[in-house]
């Protein structure tokens, strides 16, 4: 009997033994989960990758973070390769400075690489991504916006920077002419480092599978910034 407890235990040892998510409260403007990585990658200066979450998880309860996206991959088992903060907002649209308090927070308590700093977000947190992009373009390497939108006044500095759009033609709940009107405005100065991707009868809530494949977090992170010095 004991034999076979030990092997149920360890089967379940790649998944919570070693999470490292801890909530953080009043250490930035927003209260946010972060996730560290390996210590093997924690002490060799790990890249960031805040996720932005959509309206359904805004509120003053951390947990609901957890109920998709990243924070829930992690939750599964997958191990990613950085630091990871997924801030929560309790009411309304993110605020792209209030974003940038939990990234400075960060680089002031890890020693993390400025080079390669990501953000992916969903609907309302798609909206977050570009507006954070969009305004600290010189800060984030790569950005990840899914069935959202933002400020076409916007388009010239996120053009400056690697994005992959992508939306779902049956959204309904926020119409693809919302990332459509930021293809549109990003190729028109510079559409060499944009990807659009249109999910063919996918409804709003189905871009949520982008966070359970490998393809999102590959490409981010083979995206480095170039910092002049």
């Amino acid at each position: 009997m004991k034999t076979f407890f030990s092997i149920i235990l360890v089967s379940f040892l790649p998944v919570f033994a070693f999470s490292q998510l801890t909530a953080m409260k009043d250490k930035a403007a927003y209260p946010f989960w972060i996730n560290l990585p390996a210590d093997s990658i924690l002490n060799s200066k790990p890249p960031v990758l805040i996720f932005l979450h959509g309206k359904s998880l805004s509120g003053t309860d951390l947990e609901r973070v957890r109920r998709y996206g990243v924070i829930h991959e992690i939750d599964k088992g997958r191990k990613i390769p950085a630091i990871v903060v997924a801030p929560q907002v309790a009411t309304g649209s993110w605020d792209p400075d209030k974003v940038l308090t939990v990234l400075e927070y960060v680089q002031k308590t890890y020693n993390t690489d400025s080079s390669r700093i990501y953000v992916v977000g969903m609907s309302l947190g798609g909206y977050g991504t570009l507006h954070f992009a969009g305004k600290y373009a010189d800060k984030i390497t790569a950005a990840v916006a899914l069935c959202g939108g933002g400020n076409p006044k916007d388009a010239a500095c996120l053009a400056t920077i690697p994005l992959w759009i992508q939306h779902g033609n049956k959204d309904y709940a926020v119409p693809i002419s919302e990332s459509e009107k930021m293809v549109n405005a990003i190729k028109a100065v510079d559409e060499s480092k944009l990807i659009y991707t249109i999910h063919p009868g996918a409804d709003h809530g189905a871009l949520e599978r982008v966070f359970r494949t490998d393809e999102m977090y590959d490409w981010l992170f083979k995206q480095v910034r170039v910092i002049e010095k």
